[in-house]
């Protein structure tokens, strides 16, 4: 099974967990844009609910499929959100932001009685840190948040659209990208030292979020891990 049908596969399963009344929170990437086009597929045969969406990109996705959407900015709490990550360990840690929208991600996620995550199986590891881990930082004196954060020992640069102008969030913010030279053994205390640089709003680690864990085997398995 190739991983784009894996992915059209786990989108479809979580959609089938979303039920009538439910308020959902809709995650961004492309994992998450096959949930997205399932659950349209079910409010069109007669759900019920309500979405609000972490991106642009999804909100117009959801737009066009006409599912309901209402004004995060009025919302205290959320049913449940599904998305997708780069990476997610024994732990249910995970880095994720390869598609910007890491920070809006993760304030659904943290509003959510239940984050469900959907991935294929090679998003599966060990430890994190195999991937580049984004950190959203503000555009005001960029580049000497970018040397702090290589004095801590990080390697990281700045995300580039494909014509090498800057990648900006939906917030208005720039990503710097680290790349590890290895995978992280504490990962928390990564996530911590950045943290606490000035200019930088939040990083991909995302811990203690996760409920179940629907995985996209390369053999056709789709498997939920509570």
């Amino acid at each position: 099974m190739s991983r784009e049908e894996i992915k059209k596969k786990v989108g479809e399963k979580a959609a089938e967990l979303v039920e009538n009344g439910m308020l959902v929170g809709l995650g961004t990437g492309s994992t998450a844009y096959y949930f997205i086009q399932h659950l349209i597929e079910r409010c069109r045969q007669g759900l019920k609910i309500h979405a609000v969406a972490s991106s642009l990109q999804s909100t117009k996705l959801a737009q066009e499929g006409k599912i309901p959407l209402l004004d995060i900015s009025k919302m205290t709490t959320l049913d449940l959100t599904v998305d997708g990550a780069d990476e997610i360990d024994p732990q249910k840690r995970m880095i994720k932001g390869g598609g910007g929208a890491l920070v809006r991600e993760k304030i659904m996620a943290n509003m959510s009685r239940e984050m469900i995550v959907i991935v294929d199986e090679s998003k599966l590891v060990d430890r994190l840190g195999k991937v580049k881990l984004p950190v959203e930082v503000i555009p005001f004196a960029e580049a000497a948040t970018l040397h702090h954060i290589e004095k801590l020992g990080f390697r990281g640069e700045f995300r580039k659209n494909p014509d090498h102008t800057p990648y900006v969030t939906d917030n208005g913010n720039l990503i710097i990208d680290i790349h590890f030279d290895a995978p992280r053994p504490f990962p928390e205390e990564d996530h911590e030292v950045l943290l606490h640089l000035p200019g930088v709003v939040d990083t991909g680690f995302f811990f203690h979020l996760a409920g179940k864990v629907i995985v996209g085997f390369f053999d056709g398995q789709i498997v939920i891990r509570s």
